[in-house]
């Protein structure tokens, strides 16, 4: 029998229990499945950073531990934790919401929307917004959220660029890597989204000089994660209009505390970390096929490279 032990607030039991056992089922899978097991007995801990397990030591027999998120900077610096760690990687549900927000939000920007919507003084402006082809986007981070929304973006007609650490191919994508790809994919860009992993190599990439590549008025979308930009940086490039607006998902204490400036600024869009979360449903899906990859001895899915921190 495989011991899998769900280690994350309890409030979420409820919601991921049923789905689980579902998945686990269809998968052919022997299993115990609970919040409260022996610890020398545990093979699988299905995870989320925030739980209370942070010391693996007690887990002897453990062979690997399966993240909840998308996100693993909250994890990958835990001494205690040796074995195999995987990351959620879901395509029905975490990559599906993450590409529909993306979408969205460019669409709202290319599109002028929000003078459309708030519009006060009834000013009847009736000058169309360019065409997609003539909207460049950029996109920071080509991995499977990153290329998703490329693939969403480029069949919307936009010329897309992508930016990664190590080179990415993709049909209809310009592909950069390395410091001088970074200038090379920002520069002229008229729509940056960021979807690159909080790592010390990502700390503050979002500053006064990459903030000065984009076309002047460009936007700038983060539903990646809140270090990645020098918040003084972007208000100030915000109050010169170099970034026209900035729609941000996630930052460095969350929630937003109540006297950020980010709040009050007339050109920044607050939203509270909903691009896209992780559906049990999906993702029960995605546990369970690593489990029966690591009972079967097969490969699993999605490892983190500790040393890369994603």
């Amino acid at each position: 029998m495989t011991n899998i032990l769900f280690a994350a607030r309890s409030e979420k039991w409820e919601d991921y229990e049923g789905p689980l056992r579902s998945a686990l089922d269809a998968a052919g899978l022997d299993y115990r499945l609970s919040t409260e097991l022996p610890a020398a007995e545990v093979d699988y801990i299905v995870y989320a950073p925030n739980s209370d397990v942070q010391d693996f030591t007690p887990f002897t027999r453990l062979k690997a531990v399966l993240n909840l998120w998308a996100g693993v900077e909250g994890i990958t610096g835990n001494e205690t934790l040796t074995v195999p760690l995987t990351r959620m990687v879901d395509e029905d549900g975490l990559t599906q919401g993450m590409v529909e927000w993306v979408t969205g939000h460019t669409l709202r920007h290319h599109l002028g929307m929000d003078a459309h919507i708030v519009n006060p003084d009834r000013e009847w402006d009736a000058t169309p917004p360019p065409l997609s082809a003539d909207r460049p986007v950029t996109i920071l981070g080509m991995g499977a959220l990153g290329q998703a929304c490329a693939k969403a973006l480029t069949a919307l007609g936009f010329p897309v660029t992508g930016w990664s650490r190590t080179q990415k191919e993709l049909p209809g994508v310009i592909c950069h890597a390395g410091d001088d790809g970074l200038r090379k994919a920002l520069t002229d860009a008229q729509i940056v989204i960021l979807l690159l992993p909080d790592t010390p190599a990502t700390l503050n990439l979002i500053d006064a000089e990459t903030l000065a590549l984009p076309a002047r008025g460009a936007f700038l979308i983060n539903p990646g994660r809140g270090p990645l930009i020098d918040d003084g940086a972007l208000i100030d490039a915000l109050d010169a209009g170099q970034i026209a607006h900035a729609t941000l998902d996630v930052f460095r204490v969350e929630p937003l505390p109540e006297d950020h400036p980010f709040w009050s600024h007339p050109r920044v869009t607050v939203t509270p970390h909903i691009a896209s979360t992780t559906r049990p449903g999906t993702a029960a899906r995605v546990i369970a096929e690593n489990i029966r990859r690591g009972e079967a001895g097969e490969p699993l899915l999605h490892l983190v490279d500790r040393d890369a921190g994603y």
